[in-house]
């Protein structure tokens, strides 16, 4: 053979091998990430935020169908739901999961103890055993905590300025989905409410019955006020939360403005999207190699106060200048 066909030959078979040479470098680059979202599959709130953190997660360098494989679950707000996708997830033995709510978290917690998790939305990640402290979680899972135990005082103080003519105050949440059963926020919104010499109530609600049955409590004399403790099932049945409120005239502060933009009348809580924008970053560190263990456990940084001035004008309140000042949106 002539060294001319020879070589021919060789550079011919290296080109045939390169495309499967980079093959399977390519599916050897390709990481699994488990998703598990505490909204349902049809909130467009759950897809935006979701959208955030895949964004934040492409300008880092993973991006889904090319070199990491992206696996959701909606957890509907429903505990038996979530542990029937973590269980799903887990299964697929993924590199990483990125985990929303407290409810999402517990359900992956009792699946595995190795698989690395990301949280958002967790308010207290100590209590429930997913890490041994905030510097060091010491364990598989670390994160970013929704809120501090206070902010359930600083619900009942931001409501009766708006509401100033209030007796009555009740918190509203579910035990199986809240922080704590609901303890974590239940003794500064005690604390603050007999500071203000408030009748406090506790509405713990596992359907829209009811939720109906308690809201509807709250009407009549002495008025009252509610305050919407976080947890991914007031997120799933926000609508008659809201709705109820209205027909029953019960001032009612939320934790995120989106219900403000949906009629409530006040807000108060962090920048949500920051947490699924922040989160984004450990995934990455996780994927090249860092451990979650070694991964500090962060507060939020961003909060956001949102009022809806016509919903004020229905109640018959007007803005103090003790919220208009710090208040980063308005809703005419």
């Amino acid at each position: 053979m002539r060294r001319r066909e020879f070589i021919t030959g060789v550079a011919g078979a290296a080109a045939l091998a390169c495309p499967l040479v980079a093959h399977a470098q390519q599916a050897e680059r390709l990481r699994r990430l488990g998703v598990l979202m505490g909204y349902g599959e049809s909130d467009p709130e759950g897809k935006a935020l979701l959208a955030t953190f895949l964004q934040r997660l492409a300008e880092l360098g993973w991006v889904d169908g090319r070199n990491v494989r992206v696996e959701v679950r909606w957890g509907a707000g429903s505990v038996d739901r979530m542990r029937v996708v973590a269980k799903e997830l887990v299964a697929l033995q993924p590199d990483v999961i990125f985990s929303h709510t407290t409810a999402a978290t517990a359900a992956l917690h009792r699946e595995t103890l190795t698989i690395p998790i990301v949280f958002v939305n967790v308010s207290d990640p100590i209590g429930p055993g997913f890490v041994a402290n905030l510097p060091r979680p010491g364990g598989n899972i670390t994160g970013f905590i929704y809120a501090e135990a206070s902010m359930g005082g600083k619900w009942v103080q931001l409501l009766t300025d708006i509401a100033p003519a209030i007796k009555r105050i009740a918190i509203i949440f579910n035990p199986d989905t809240a922080p704590g059963g609901g303890n974590y926020f239940l003794g500064s919104f005690e604390a603050a409410a007999g500071s203000l010499r408030l009748e406090a109530a506790i509405l713990r609600v596992h359907s829209d019955a009811e939720i109906e049955t308690g809201i509807t409590s709250l009407s009549g004399e002495p008025r009252a006020g509610l305050v919407v403790m976080p947890d991914s099932f007031m997120e799933v049945h926000r609508g008659p939360i809201m709705s109820l409120a209205a027909r029953n005239s019960v001032p009612a502060i939320y934790y995120d403005p989106r219900f403000v933009r949906d009629g409530g009348l006040i807000a108060y809580g962090p920048d949500i999207p920051d947490f699924y924008r922040r989160a984004a970053p450990y995934v990455d560190r996780i994927l090249r190699g860092e451990k979650p263990a070694d991964l500090p456990v962060q507060l939020a940084v961003k909060f956001d106060m949102a009022v809806n001035n016509k919903t004020a004008n229905a109640l018959g309140l007007s803005l103090p200048p003790s919220i208009t000042v710090r208040t980063d949106e308005v809703i005419e």
